[in-house]
């Protein structure tokens, strides 16, 4: 197909195919003739991908070269989901600057809890994983607050995690070329934090308002 057909088979202008060609991040066509190519649907797939890498994952033309280089390079699924989800921004809370001895005292904590959570899990994870360093900030941060959570509440929410987790890497499964897992990973981890923060809100909308019900109907 043309460049043109590309373009309205994927719905990225024939502009963006350019720069994301000049970029890295596409191959070349075949060169029919000086000024003219055919494209192919690896150039398709790709293309989804870019699209879902840059606007469900939110990552910059740089992050999405380095994670399709990781793609291309990884040998199994295991390998691509790793290379997505490393990729992929880590929600992480922002700290304030303060004083730098507490700040290492509290650092240190956190590092402790976020160990000891890990452990209780039973995750194998690296020490080196951003997620790692993603969970000792936030609970840094509930120790800045003084919130007072307990570990074994955290756990109980691990157990949901796990669930999830299960859930996506099942459906991962069911891909078992590169391009298309490639693709549906990024949909999976991307989507996945905002559909169940949604889903979590509405269950407490629900909660709320059956606690409120069944307190008027004590009242009465």
């Amino acid at each position: 197909m043309k460049i043109s057909e590309l373009s309205q088979r994927t719905g990225v202008p024939v502009a963006s195919i350019k720069y994301f060609r000049r970029q890295g991040l596409l191959p070349a066509g075949r060169a029919t003739a000086a000024t003219l190519a055919e494209y192919g649907e690896e150039h398709v797939q790709r293309l989804r991908l870019i699209k879902a890498l840059t606007t469900l994952g939110g990552l910059s033309i740089a992050a999405t070269r380095d994670v399709l280089a990781a793609v291309d390079q990884a040998d199994s699924t295991d390998g691509t989901l790793k290379a997505i989800s490393y990729a992929l921004p880590v929600p992480v809370a922002q700290a304030p600057a303060g004083d730098e001895e507490r700040e290492t005292e509290a650092e240190a904590a956190a590092e402790a809890d976020a160990a000891d959570l890990i452990a209780a899990m039973d995750w194998q994870v690296p020490d080196d994983s951003p997620h790692v360093h993603g969970l000792t900030t936030v609970l840094r941060e509930l120790r800045r607050l003084d919130a007072n959570y307990r570990l074994d509440r955290l756990a109980a929410y691990g157990e949901l995690a796990r669930s999830i987790a299960r859930l996506d890497l099942e459906r991962a499964a069911d891909f078992d070329d590169s391009p298309a897992l490639a693709e549906q990973a990024v949909i999976v981890l991307a989507l996945s934090g905002p559909v169940l923060e949604l889903l979590r809100r509405l269950a407490q909308e629900d909660q709320v308002r059956r606690r409120m019900e069944a307190r008027e109907s004590a009242d009465s």
